[in-house]
């Protein structure tokens, strides 16, 4: 390969919620490795992420994707890092304690298809509103599904790239969608998810449609979008302990504020104890509960209590490498090592 284009992707420093920034680098005779990738620079006085009189920012390649969109191309998801080589504040990758990949994570990821001509999901009519949500969830038809051909082609692309997809579906309000990305290690599952984001919107950018990753842009009787986070370690997987499973339940208890700090901005408006969720600044779990802020999925009960937990607070504008990095460090906190068995 003579040429190839690094697409060069990272997130800027826009607050509350950082965006997806991303350019491309020409280099020649690429083969295609990570470690091939060199370090690059940018402008971050343009992304609010430095000054203008010191203005360099780096970026440090951690993660690569072929490209299935462009000829020749690879996805290079990156952290941002200061002129000096250490960690940007904006860098939520860097604070992820997971250096042996024991916890896995598995998101699921919805949004809302915008029209950018209506400014309104799709499916939604220039005035009013469409029926009431109930029949859009998992639907087929085209008075039910908004934007398939958007969605299809987007799996089809995260599956050509190495995204670990492994599945979609519409969602409960009308124009919405969701998909779901595992990965085994917290920062491997969150360069998927990013790469998976950063697809979504160019694909919709062919079809004049936006994606909309708050966590509430219709208000009333509609349901919210979240990014729940499906999460084991090997004392979830292996433990066999229903008390086990409550310990680290409980560990949550003391910590929903520094929870909902990193779960997503206007959280608050998603969260509210209806639409299957628990109040923002409530604490609860319980098995098969999806009014829980934590659920214990039945499956795990059915295996033994061997499997994982579902933490549905996280908002859908939420940081993948934010959300494991909390996560991982309050299931630290909990003192379960008596209680795990062979």
């Amino acid at each position: 390969m003579a040429k190839a284009k690094l697409e060069y992707i990272w997130l800027d420093g826009y607050k509350p919620t950082q965006s997806l920034r991303s350019k491309t680098k020409i280099v020649d005779n690429f083969d295609g490795k990570l470690e091939s990738c060199p370090m690059w620079s940018f402008d971050g006085s343009s992304t609010e992420q430095a000054e203008g009189g010191s203005s360099d920012c780096l970026l440090k390649p951690v993660a690569i994707f072929p490209d299935p969109d462009r000829k020749n191309a690879f996805l290079v998801m990156t952290e941002v890092l200061d002129a000096d080589g250490a960690a940007h504040e904006s860098n939520g990758r860097a604070t992820i304690d997971d250096d042996d990949n024991d916890f896995w994570f598995g998101f699921e990821q919805e949004y809302f298809l915008i029209d950018n001509n209506t400014g309104k999901p799709l499916g939604f009519p220039e005035a009013g509103y469409p029926r009431p949500q109930g029949p859009y969830y998992c639907s087929v038809g085209a008075s039910n599904a908004y934007g398939r051909e958007i969605i299809e082609e987007h799996l089809d692309l995260c599956l050509e790239a190495g995204v670990n997809v492994e599945g979609i579906n519409a969602e409960v309000a009308a124009g919405q969608w969701e998909f779901q990305v595992f990965a085994k290690g917290a920062a491997e599952a969150g360069d998927h998810v990013w790469i998976g984001r950063y697809l979504l919107e160019r694909t919709a950018e062919k079809y004049g449609v936006s994606i909309e990753w708050r966590p509430k842009p219709i208000k009333g009787d509609w349901n919210g979008s979240g990014m729940h986070a499906n999460f084991s370690n090997s004392v979830l997987r292996t433990c066999g302990s229903k008390e086990t499973y409550s310990t680290i339940c409980e560990a949550f208890a003391p910590f929903v504020k520094e929870h909902i700090e990193v779960y997503g901005a206007e959280n608050d408006q998603r969260l509210t104890g209806a639409h299957e969720t628990q109040a923002i600044d409530k604490f609860s779990y319980g098995v098969s509960d999806r009014g829980a802020s934590i659920r214990i999925p039945i499956a795990t009960v059915e295996n033994g209590w061997k499997g994982w937990l579902e933490d549905r607070r996280p908002a859908s504008n939420g940081d993948p490498y934010k959300i494991a990095a909390r996560i991982i460090k309050t299931v630290k906190t909990a003192k379960v090592a008596d209680a795990v068995t062979a």
